[in-house]
């Protein structure tokens, strides 16, 4: 079945390709005109001349950047039709973003897609190597190269799914300002940009050139209750000729709700304001199950779909030659990112002692409408939502510095290169609303100013003392990289000069987070502290990592004949084992002296790769590779602390008479705990391994008209793995072991706690198809640019021993992630002079099945005939529909006055909203749709404009 899929699939896209669009067959984009040079291609250390090669290496040229319209340097990479899997801005928002947007390169994952700068490695975001594409300029990049093949054997480990490297400006000499705006059709989600570059001396004459270019980018924020379509959380949709009703409420709501833990180790749930009123408060709706009779709060219209978000960054660069044979480069790249999200008011359960007033007042009158005698109930706690405080938002500041200094050259027929690299990222993550002090809260508790079971609406002021302004936590990278390449002709082959290309690297990579006293909280090491953040959690505990690691690769490339060029590289690298200055004694949490962590590793890679042109016009490619990577210093290093809640909704997972039922909040967002494994030998962690292969061809049927396709396959093995959230509960038997009680210090009781724990049983495949092609038509109106490219999908999959192999693609899965199996973008531009240029994209993502609902979720119900909504949940499999939208823009180029450049254009010029996804679970907090795989903006306006001096 497998084999006629991809036979299929293959039949498809030769049968279409005729349509057109992509990358031309000959000289790659960024050959430069006049006489021919040997350059370096992104995946390759031997410089030649730059035509297409054996690997599949897709360029974006400055033109292409600015027909995309693209606002940042993370919208322009995560538009391209072979990226899925990415961190989005959205995710920021309740998500686990954390402030950073990245790129996924065939939907394998950030961790396996390496991000390079001029062909360096930046410092990441955390302790692995993910890259914060946030922190790089837009103004700087002159062009991007896309390696969409494996390349551990150049790179080392990380590089799986392949290398973006991102080639910033070098020998511009003029003074030249650019300035855009950006407004969509409906309220929210304005954006400008602002940048001013002056460039001295032209290297190619005088020898050397200078560079300075600042930027300023600002995203506004667009809010959930400005879009029909996320505003709320009760979201009436037809399926199969029914009416449903999302119910994307959560139980922690305003008033408080209560929780019992009755004596039989069962557990109830009631809403007194509820049966004081007779109704539900605003923003609320009754739940009304046999165990669970609260008002639930409508979250949804709280959240931001997009954060708001301010970019400055500065970049410099220096080139000089010094003679014919050397020549010495620096280039420095700062950049300040400051993105806040904010999401719904701070959610918390609280104990709630039964001798206390508040029990007494606002809970023990209503027992008997719940059938529970005062005298069974053993404790209780409260579920609040502090509506009062507003939203809980978080800034955060991430500071980037990247130095490079290097030297290259020829010399005796030696081209030779060496360079230093100094690389930081900076991370601050602040409480700047919503968050309050549960010491100031029980206080202001206690002097009777609030009463968290009555009406909400009317004590902002009296909870203004709380709110948080704080610093969470901080978290710092750096990376040093020393790094020599050299390269000469071995000797004359029947289609040309052998060569080989030798290379090593040093690189020590530092890794420190430090939580702040609150999200720390009480501990060994602050034994006297009492404070925690309440729509937060305290328990986290500081890692101070470090480790170094080298390599040395070799590549050899040999023109067998005119028509076939074959590569053979390999590359050795060895990792020490993580030096951690912060190990805490897991019985009492004590510091105990720095240790060496986890497993010190060593690894061999090759590739194979070859090049044949068996007639002038048809180009065919293939490589056959192996790669790896290693644990970030995080997944070996960071202690076992609570870690917040799942992103879904689940039901309780242990049941009476089981005591630790006793700690159950009925169906909600349960609590985790996580952290590294620090063992050594055989129980530790092991590097994760591929295989990966490609084959494609390249056919110029006729002038003009370019047509390629790559098929690539990825295996992974050993792969590291953190049990998916939906594992356990889906089959609380089989994890029993996972569940436990723990004390939390902001509730202020005992809860229940599931863990994930990472391991390295998982196996991985990825596969699928890339297509790029491109035809050029020139009349006497003009020159027609077509381009069509894309993805297809054909493998997508994990599995992890003892459970059902997961396959993302065209599925919602059990990690919560869903693969588009097609998404392409087709684009017309047509040139009708030297001034004018008008270009029409389609971009298109295909549908998928959405998360499969079960009546268990408490998230879906059947509406009533008189469109009233009943008590009882129901489930549903459905489908979320694809997604397609078109682009337009004008370009204007007037070079007598001062080579003016103006932009107009509309992104999703047919206003199209986002799919409808009843999915609970994954992405951010935003409800209705799922924002990592839709624009929630709509319609958007631009211009953007240039002149040089």
């Amino acid at each position: 079945m497998q084999e006629k899929l991809i036979s299929a699939s293959i039949r498809f896209i030769c049968m279409t390709t005729a349509i057109g669009g992509g990358l031309a067959f000959g000289p790659a984009a960024h050959a430069q005109d006049g006489g021919i040079q040997r350059v370096e291609i992104t995946g390759s250390a031997i410089k030649r001349i730059a035509k297409e090669g054996a690997l599949p290496v897709q360029f974006l040229s400055s033109a292409d950047i600015q027909k995309s319209g693209a606002k940042s340097v993370e919208e322009l990479v995560q538009s391209l039709p072979s990226m899925q899997g990415f961190v989005t801005a959205s995710e920021s928002v309740n998500g686990g973003g954390g402030g950073v947007q990245t790129a996924s390169l065939h939907n394998v994952g950030a961790a396996y897609t390496l991000v390079l700068l001029n062909g360096r490695r930046l410092a990441s975001y955390g302790s692995g190597s993910a890259v914060n594409l946030a922190s790089i300029p837009m103004t700087a990049v002159e062009r991007v190269e896309i390696l969409t093949d494996g390349a551990s054997t150049l790179y080392g480990s990380d590089a799986i799914a392949g290398v973006i490297n991102f080639i910033l400006k070098k020998n511009q000499q003029d003074f030249r300002l650019d300035a855009g705006a950006g407004r969509p059709g409906k309220k929210g989600g304005q954006s400008s940009s602002f940048s001013a570059s002056k460039g001295f001396g032209d290297l190619d004459k005088v020898g050397y050139n200078v560079l300075l270019t600042y930027a300023r980018d600002n995203q506004s924020e667009l809010n959930a209750k400005d879009r029909d379509f996320s505003k709320s959380g009760l979201r009436q949709f037809t399926e199969n000729g029914k009416t449903y009703s999302t119910y994307l409420l959560a139980a922690n709501t305003a008033p408080a709700s209560a929780t019992l833990s009755l004596k039989d180790n069962s557990v109830k749930i009631f809403s007194p304001n509820y049966y004081k009123d007779g109704k539900c408060a605003p923003d609320t709706a009754f739940v009304g199950s046999s165990d669970d009779k609260s008002c639930w709060y409508d979250y949804a219209g709280t959240v931001q779909l997009v954060p708001k978000s301010v970019r400055d960054s500065v970049f410099s660069s220096f080139n000089m030659k010094i003679n014919e044979e050397l020549s010495v480069f620096g280039e420095l790249v700062l950049s300040k990112f400051t993105q806040t999200a904010r999401y719904a008011p701070a959610a918390q359960r609280l104990s709630l002692p039964l001798n206390g007033d508040l029990y007494a007042r606002e809970v023990l009158p209503y027992l008997a409408n719940i059938g529970v005698a005062p005298g069974d109930v053993k404790s209780a706690s409260m579920n609040i939502r502090f509506t009062d405080a507003g939203g809980r938002a978080r800034d955060y500041m991430t500071k980037a510095k990247h130095l490079a200094l290097g030297a290259s050259g020829v010399k005796n027929g030696f081209d030779y290169s060496a360079s230093f690299t100094h690389s930081e990222n900076s991370q601050e993550s602040t409480f700047v609303a919503g968050f309050l002090s549960k010491n100031t809260y029980n206080d202001i508790v206690a002097s009777g100013k609030f009463n968290p079971f009555g009406p909400s609406g009317s004590a902002s002021a009296v909870l203004a003392p709380a709110v948080l302004n704080t610093t969470e936590n901080t978290t710092d990278v750096k990376l040093d990289r020393i790094s020599a390449s050299v390269g000469h002709a071995l000797f004359d082959a029947p289609g040309g000069a052998s060569q080989l290309a030798l290379s090593a690297d040093y690189a020590r990579q530092r890794y420190d987070f430090m939580p702040s006293a609150i999200s720390q909280g009480s501990n060994a090491q602050q034994p006297n502290y009492t404070d925690t953040p309440l729509g937060d959690s305290a328990d986290h505990l500081p890692v101070r990592a470090s480790r170094n690691n080298w390599g040395a690769s070799a590549e050899w490339m040999t023109p067998v004949s005119k028509t076939l060029e074959v590569t053979a590289a390999a590359r050795y690298d060895a990792y020490s084992a993580v030096k951690n200055k912060m190990v805490f004694d897991p019985s009492d949490g004590k510091l105990l002296p720095s240790a060496e962590q986890g497993n010190a590793n060593k690894k061999a890679t090759y590739k194979l790769a070859f090049r044949y042109t068996p007639v002038e016009n048809l180009l065919l490619r293939g490589s056959y590779g192996t790669g790896f990577k290693v644990a970030s210093m995080d997944a070996i290093a960071s202690p076992t602390v609570q870690a917040g809640n799942t992103s879904g909704s689940y039901a309780c997972p242990v049941r009476a008479p089981d005591p630790r039922a006793a700690y159950c909040t009925g169906t909600t967002q349960q609590y985790l705990l996580s952290g590294g494994n620090n063992l050594s030998g055989s129980s530790g962690l092991r590097p994760e391994r591929s295989q990966q292969y490609s084959i494609g061809a390249r056919f110029d049927p006729v002038k003009n008209l370019s047509l390629g396709l790559d098929l690539w396959s990825i295996k992974m093995k050993d792969q590291l793995t953190t049990l998916p959230e939906q594992f356990p509960f889906a089959d609380p038997a089989k994890f029993n072991n996972n569940f436990s009680i723990v004390f939390d210090q902001g509730i202020g009781a005992n809860k229940l706690v599931t863990l994930l724990p990472t391991f390295n049983l998982a196996a991985a495949r990825y596969g699928g198809i890339d297509w790029d092609n491109s035809y050029t038509i020139r009349t006497s109106l003009g020159k027609l640019d077509l381009k069509w490219n894309g993805t297809y999908m054909l493998k997508s999959e994990v599995e992890v021993p003892g459970s059902p192999t997961e396959s993302s693609v065209g599925r919602f899965d059990a990690y919560n992630n869903a693969t588009s199996r097609t998404v392409s973008r087709l684009s017309a531009s047509f040139a009708s002079s030297e001034r004018y240029t008008n270009t029409l994209a389609i971009n298109f993502r295909s549908g998928y099945h959405d998360q499969v609902l079960t009546p268990d979720d408490n998230a879906l119900k059947l509406v009533n005939a008189d469109g009233s909504l009943p008590v009882g949940f129901v489930g549903l499999a459905r489908k979320v529909k694809s997604f397609t939208t078109v682009d337009w823009q004008t370009r204007v180029q007037l070079k007598q006055y001062s080579n003016l450049t103006i932009s107009a254009g509309i992104r999703n010029l047919l206003d199209a909203d986002p799919p409808l996804s009843i999915r609970t679970a994954g992405g951010g907090n935003q409800a209705g749709y799922d924002a990592r795989y839709a624009s929630a903006l709509g319609r958007q306006f631009y211009v953007n404009g240039g002149v040089s001096f």
